[in-house]
């Protein structure tokens, strides 16, 4: 097993979970630009950490078992009209169903209210490294809830059939095609009730799962093995959606990747605001020039160096079972 061998094979792992690592980087960044002034200087300042921190989650998921339960919520395990019928607030979803069957289905709507109220207490705090932690996280959360997969069981697809259908959605059409998005958002708004927000997001993001499905199974019965091809990664040749495929889900898609995209962007500079708000509004000046302490340094490289060996153990795993 060599060491390029590894690496693209991860390059694969990753980029198949939640948005792919490209989307969560742009939904991050575009979100810093839709803040008030007072608190723009400070995200832009930081703006490269926003961007890259936003993929944490995803790799946590791989190191953190706790974690995996926060990026969607399996609403049709719960039956009929469950988006509509499920407690919006944790505390009554716990007397009702009990933490653990909870997190076995995904705790997605409440995780973000959960972020939300951590980032407010940074602010209030002026805590510049966990405000930019949490903030990253809060991004990743959000756009998680815009991605119909993340509300079903069916999540890849493989109770009908359509098996990578989860990387398709959010990997590949966003890489293929949203260098024409129009990310225009306007400004960022206050939100009165954050978990309301969060079950309306993704009580939206739901009603787009039969679309989902549905047009891809139409044009997978229309193109057949012509829907796949092959591209060369690095030393690598793998099989991927085709860009006749791709162009073609997309169009039937009607722009449903691009206006999803673009509302993570907005809700993710609102929730930002939002917890800004709530906590007083703090003058963010003082914190724009934060420059990470030797403990918060020290953090981040045992954290990197425990994603490295965390990443190459599960390479290692996944080549073994092949």
């Amino acid at each position: 097993m060599t060491r390029i061998k590894i690496v693209v094979l991860l390059f694969i792992f990753f980029i198949c979970s939640s948005w792919g690592f490209f989307a969560h980087k742009k939904i991050n960044r575009l979100a810093v630009f839709t803040l008030p002034m007072e608190m723009a200087p400070f995200y832009k300042k930081h703006i490269r950490y926003i961007e890259e921190a936003a993929t944490n989650p995803d790799r946590r998921r791989y190191t953190i078992p706790e974690e995996a339960p926060r990026h969607y919520i399996d609403l049709d395990d719960y039956g009929d009209s469950a988006v509509y019928k499920l407690p919006r607030y944790w505390k009554a979803a716990v007397e009702k169903f009990g933490e653990d069957s909870l997190q076995n289905h995904g705790i997605l709507p409440w995780h973000i209210t959960r972020v939300y109220y951590q980032l407010k207490e940074a602010f209030v705090s002026k805590d510049p490294y966990r405000i930019l932690k949490l903030s990253a996280d809060l991004g990743h959360y959000v756009a998680d809830a815009h991605v119909p997969l993340h509300t079903t069981k069916n999540y890849d697809g493989q109770l009908t059939g359509q098996i990578g259908i989860h990387a398709f959605w959010e990997s590949r059409l966003p890489e293929l095609f949203s260098s024409k998005f129009d990310f225009y958002t306007g400004k960022a708004q206050y939100i009165a009730n954050v978990q309301l927000e969060a079950w309306k997001i993704i009580s939206h993001t739901n009603q787009a799962l039969d679309s989902v499905l549905r047009f891809e199974k139409q044009l997978s019965e229309k193109f057949g093995d012509k829907k796949f091809n092959f591209e060369t990664l690095g030393k690598r040749t793998i099989k991927v959606f085709s860009a006749n495929y791709s162009n073609a889900y997309h169009q039937l898609l009607n722009g449903m990747v691009e206006r999803q995209m673009r509302a993570s962007v907005l809700i993710t500079g609102s929730l930002w605001y939002t917890a800004w708000v709530d906590a007083g509004q703090p003058d963010l000046k003082s914190l724009i020039n934060y420059t990470p302490s030797e403990a918060d340094m020290k953090s981040r490289q045992e954290e990197l160096k425990k994603r490295k060996q965390e990443n190459f153990r599960i390479a290692g795993d996944t080549l073994h079972r092949e």
